[in-house]
């Protein structure tokens, strides 16, 4: 199988290069093909031709893209759409790499991928009408939405608390909002795995189980072996400029159909931990 993934250089773009064995992998950075740049997008999949596009390229920085949209359209939505039109030029099978912040987060149960998108933040509304571009253009298309992603090589949560405790007595976290903390190895083995399964349709793909940043945090400095307090505060205490889902758990039942099983995000803390000692 030939794939070519986008993103390559992010921080989860590394972990799929490293990860994805066995099969003919192209790995493009922007400096590569930018998402944006239709013809030199469409320019790259013609050279490499590959069986499957992976798409792991976007602009995540949630609060940056409230205040520059344009640029979050640009990356998150008129890239992919870029991506799928070359595939479907060359016969391609195409992998987008979603969020739980297509969802409002007022639910209280997992959220299913049948459940209506409805993105309260600049970056969410990108992602969803990617999301719905994407199956118009491409209805076997694989919308793979995941949450709380982290990883060595990269800027993600742990790596700031770990940073963060490290030098304070005390920090504070949120502890109103809900989500799946997801390993980039993790991740990383189940999109393998849903290309080599022809997937298609919208998959939830984070590690199983669920708890708040508060808890997390909590096991972070745990895991770390620090001292450091780690103090819960609500969302309003931390004002943010972008608005965050109070409760974005998404359900594991679409992963498990392509036989895959996402470990529980504390044995994936624990690996992260050693890899980052490492």
């Amino acid at each position: 199988m030939k794939v070519t993934i986008f993103g390559a250089t992010g921080l989860l773009g590394k972990v799929l290069m490293r990860e994805w064995r066995g099969d003919e992998v192209v790995g493009l950075g922007s400096g590569d093909a930018d998402i944006r740049d239709a013809d030199r997008v469409r320019e790259v999949v013609v050279k490499t031709r590959p069986d499957w596009i992976v798409l792991a390229a976007a602009y995540t920085n949630v609060d940056d893209c409230e205040t520059h949209p344009d640029l979050a359209f640009a990356v998150n939505r008129d890239g992919p759409v870029n991506a799928a039109q070359a595939a479907q030029q060359i016969g391609a099978k195409f992998l987008f790499l979603s969020s739980d912040y297509v969802f409002d987060g007022n639910k209280t149960s997992p959220y299913e991928t049948t459940d209506a998108r409805n993105p309260q933040s600049v970056y969410g509304r990108s992602k969803a009408e990617a999301e719905v571009r994407l199956l118009d253009l491409l209805p076997e298309c694989c919308i793979a939405r995941t949450s709380w992603l982290f990883g060595t090589g990269g800027k993600c949560f742990p790596d700031t608390i770990l940073k963060l405790a490290a030098s304070r007595p005390a920090l504070d976290v949120v502890s109103d909002q809900r989500g799946c903390p997801t390993y980039s190895v993790d991740l990383s083995r189940a999109i393998i795995g849903l290309c080599r399964n022809h997937a298609r349709g919208i998959v939830h793909v984070t590690n199983a189980a669920d708890c708040s940043w508060f808890e997390f945090a909590r096991e972070i400095v745990k895991g770390a072996g620090l001292a450091t307090e780690v103090r819960a505060v609500s969302s309003q205490q931390v004002a943010r400029p972008a608005p965050r889902p109070a409760f974005s758990v998404l359900s594991s039942t679409s992963v498990r159909q392509y036989g895959i099983a996402m470990p529980t995000w504390q044995d994936a803390l624990q690996r992260y931990l050693q890899e980052r000692k490492n």
